[in-house]
């Protein structure tokens, strides 16, 4: 193994690791915490997933590079792509609609507007699903390539 796969390795179980603690974990506690608003946990979780997403896009950076450089085999390629394609699908064309909707709740501070739920929330935890499922795929096919 050379270095450039471990680094494709490191950074794609990194990836793996923040996507499972943040999408998985942080995101459904956070509204559970005392005292937490539907406002405040709203404005926390564009905070946390656009830093995420900023994370996301440098570790795809480094797994790029590194793959041309150790020209892992074809599964490893595919999944990881799958990922990167997921977290653009994420950023691109779900973020934007769940941006739309969290400034109409942040903009009712007193909450007395009543807002429908959002079915892009469940478009962006089926893309982190696939993201998680083609992270542990292209890890793993790297550990054993």
């Amino acid at each position: 193994m050379n270095i450039w796969t471990s680094i494709a390795i490191a950074s794609t179980f990194t990836w793996l690791g923040m996507v499972l603690a943040i999408s998985f974990i942080e995101a459904p506690l956070k509204f559970r915490a005392p005292g937490i608003t539907v406002q405040l946990g709203l404005g926390i979780g564009r905070l946390v997933f656009k830093a995420l997403n900023t994370v996301e896009g440098v570790l795809a950076a480094v797994i790029v590079v590194a793959l041309v450089i150790s020209r892992p085999e074809c599964l490893a390629v595919v999944a990881l792509a799958i990922a990167m394609l997921a977290l653009i699908g994420q950023v691109a064309g779900v973020r934007p609609f769940l941006k739309r909707r969290s400034n109409a709740v942040l903009a009712d501070a007193d909450g007395s507007v009543t807002h429908k739920r959002s079915t892009a929330h469940f478009y962006y935890t089926g893309l982190e699903i696939v993201k998680v499922i083609a992270l542990v795929v292209g890890g793993f096919a790297l550990l054993g390539g």
